[in-house]
């Protein structure tokens, strides 16, 4: 039995966590690999709305074991929050979540790191979301870190000592802070992680597979935030790509199957840095207010434009992708005209390969296709699509060199079409 993967292509906010929600009844078991509680998977059905930060998005779903690998980050106080509010709804976590004895611990300061190292940038601000992901994956490389498996192993002394060191940091920057009040929710929050069972992650994947349990590796953000291949130093802490599923769940690459990239038919991206196909104008504040495109977890509009080739080709190489799904193609329905970056101009030379630094003198060069003009949402199945949204589906599978198997025409579960049928 192989691990599948199911990855963002773009910079995030692609719509896995819906993805996700279709897939998981196929399979035993979903595991979040890498990422914290800054990335927010957005799930709708039955008439509710669910906003996940930390846990996999199969949780939904009845008889299914959830799993925080260990290359994820855990903010005790938000996972408390983010609990309560699941079983408020009326959903059992208990029996169905697990969380890596490996995975690594967001402390209070660490949040409060985060705060005082984007003040002093400036002008140069990465656009973080404040979480205290950076400095828990800083503490982590540099071997300082605290682990889920340390709340059992002399955990009051090493917690004092990672906060002093943080302290020292703090005050060498000048930065005021209030740490009491968010200790007190923090170590609540750490009372609501010991309800949880604490494995062994990577045995527990091992005896898994050799059971023929079918796993699924559920990414958070996108390809380009990568810290290794995204459009760097705009970049996240971990490695969003699908080599990091292996070292996020500590599964060899042997064992990954299938690799399943979500894209949307548009693009987006959240904070600072480098975005080609963006739109500052009246297109790009008609997709944002169609798309809802307002970040889940921090509330902060989206920046918008039109899709983006080069970097989807990119990302479609680096992660092996094997099955595409396309998301949100409705919020396109009202458009004239549609347009897609095929490749770059960059002083003067035509680029269609991802290059090294992409700036402010990126030129994208686009193709203009004819929009559809028809409200998708309620179509069942692609025998409705209309032409002119078929012709932009194969102009997109030419492209990539890869079919589009699942197609969004909702936000709703139920408003998602499976083409081909082999999934």
């Amino acid at each position: 039995m192989k691990v599948d993967v199911l990855l963002g292509l773009q910079w995030g906010d692609e719509g896995k966590g819906k993805i996700v929600d279709v897939l998981a009844p196929n399979y035993d078991i979903v595991a979040r690999f890498q990422g914290g509680p800054n990335a927010g998977h957005t799930l709708e059905f039955e008439g509710q709305k669910y906003v996940l930060r930390s846990i996999p998005s199969g949780v939904f779903q009845d008889g299914k074991i959830n799993v925080i690998g260990n290359g994820a980050t855990l903010d005790p106080a938000l996972f408390k929050a983010e609990v309560e509010a699941l079983e408020g709804s009326g959903h059992c976590l208990t029996d169905r979540l697990y969380i890596s004895k490996k995975a690594h611990l967001i402390l209070p300061t660490h949040r409060l790191l985060d705060a005082a190292y984007e003040a002093q940038k400036g002008n140069e601000k990465i656009g973080t979301t404040g979480k205290g992901i950076g400095p828990a994956y800083t503490d982590k490389v540099s071997r300082n870190g605290l682990r889920i498996g340390d709340l059992d192993h002399q955990f009051e002394e090493k917690y004092r000592n990672a906060v002093a060191r943080h302290e020292t940091l703090l005050r060498q920057m000048n930065f005021e802070y209030d740490l009491a009040s968010l200790e007190k929710e923090w170590f609540e929050g750490i009372e609501t992680v010991k309800r949880f069972q604490r494995i062994d992650s990577d045995h527990f994947f091992h005896k898994a597979l050799a059971e023929n349990k079918k796993i699924l590796a559920e990414g958070a953000q996108g390809t380009m935030l990568d810290i290794d291949f995204g459009s760097y130093p705009f970049v996240t802490s971990s490695n969003t790509i699908c080599a990091g599923a292996c070292t996020g769940l500590g599964v060899p690459p042997s064992k990954i199957g299938e690799v399943f990239g979500v894209f949307k038919a548009y693009c987006t991206r959240v904070g600072s840095g480098p975005f080609p196909t963006e739109l500052s104008d009246a297109t790009g504040q008609l997709l944002r207010d169609r798309g809802r495109e307002y970040g889940s977890v921090t509330g902060r509009p989206r920046r918008c434009g039109w899709i983006d080739l080069v970097a989807l080709r990119y990302a479609i190489q680096i992660d092996g992708v094997t099955q595409l799904m396309m998301m949100k193609s409705d919020i396109l329905d009202t458009f004239d005209t549609i347009k897609a970056c095929v490749a770059y101009e960059i002083e003067e030379q035509e680029i269609e390969d991802f290059p090294f630094e992409i700036n402010e003198s990126v030129k994208p060069i686009y193709v203009e296709l004819d929009g559809w003009k028809t409200d998708m949402t309620k179509m069942q199945s692609e025998e409705e699509f209309p032409e002119e949204f078929n012709a932009y589906l194969s102009f997109l599978e030419e492209n990539l060199g890869i079919n589009i198997k699942i197609v969004s025409v909702g936000p709703d579960r139920e408003q998602t079409i499976i083409r081909y049928n082999n999934l």
